[in-house]
């Protein structure tokens, strides 16, 4: 029962940072470190996937009908608004796809609870997130110079603190891009990305041997899809009303409190 409640307080978490820009990885090594949660390796890999595998299907759920005006206009087989809309994600995806293929054992090794990096990291976020409240109010859609740009805030992310959807959104309202257009790409960028992840994962074997139970997998895994389906319908509400500069102030806070929990807990 204590591995189910512990499963969901990390669905929870995941679900509500992956589209809250308070950094989903960050709080979830937070929690791992705080929570005493010792799983390394393939263990804390596949409950991880699951996780993310929850908040991408809520993305899905969320975004069905602009989904299926996509792939619509992909199978009409014409160079249309469609076809173009689907280009800039693929664009958007290549340097997050390069790092990752590039550097993955680098990357791993920054997720091995890492309290005071993921605190520095988490302070970057608020950063970002403060400047895009100060931005001026923009219309303008997503370019393809500009997806790729978006890319690469995307990419950086990766740092275990530094929120994918409050860099990617911070960065396409800095660039002018409208603040609706903007959560919606975020959004809807990421979903390729996590299916890929996923699939590379699965064929590269690397979850075989992870001896997680099937019931707290399936407690995160609920958990993670729930809140994440109310968190990104309310994420969207909040960019529309330009009220990032909240989440700002809760990443400092957070981090001050990370950092100085940490540095007791010595």
């Amino acid at each position: 029962m204590e591995e189910i409640i512990r499963s969901v307080i990390l669905g929870v978490i995941q679900g509500l940072t992956e589209f809250l820009p308070v950094s989903s990885s960050g709080h979830l090594e937070l929690a791992k470190y705080f929570l005493g949660d010792t799983s390394v390796g393939e263990e804390s890999l596949l409950m991880t996937v699951t996780l993310h595998a929850a908040t991408a299907l809520s993305t899905i759920v969320v975004f069905r009908k602009d989904i299926a005006d996509i792939f619509r206009g992909l199978f009409r087989f014409r160079w249309n608004e469609e076809t173009r809309y689907s280009l800039k994600i693929v664009l958007s995806m290549a340097p997050a796809a390069a790092v990752g293929l590039l550097f993955e054992s680098q990357i791993e090794e920054l997720f091995s609870q890492r309290v005071v990096l993921v605190s520095l990291m988490l302070g970057v976020t608020g950063l970002l997130l403060l400047l895009a409240t100060r931005a001026r109010y923009s219309e303008k859609g997503v370019n393809y110079r500009n997806a790729f740009l978006v890319g690469i805030a995307q990419a950086i992310a990766i740092m275990p603190g530094i929120s994918r959807s409050g860099a990617t959104i911070s960065t396409s309202v800095l660039l002018g891009i409208g603040r609706e257009q903007a959560a919606r790409f975020s959004f809807l960028m990421v979903v390729p990305l996590i299916l890929g992840k996923m699939a590379k994962d699965l064929m590269d074997g690397e979850l075989s041997e992870a001896s997680v139970g099937a019931a707290p997998l399936l407690a995160g895994f609920i958990a993670a899809f729930l809140t994440g389906a109310m968190a990104c319908v309310w994420m969207i509400k909040i960019v529309k009303n330009s009220r990032l500069a909240y989440f700002s102030v809760y990443c400092f806070i957070i981090a001050a409190i990370a950092i100085a929990a940490f540095y007791l807990k010595q």
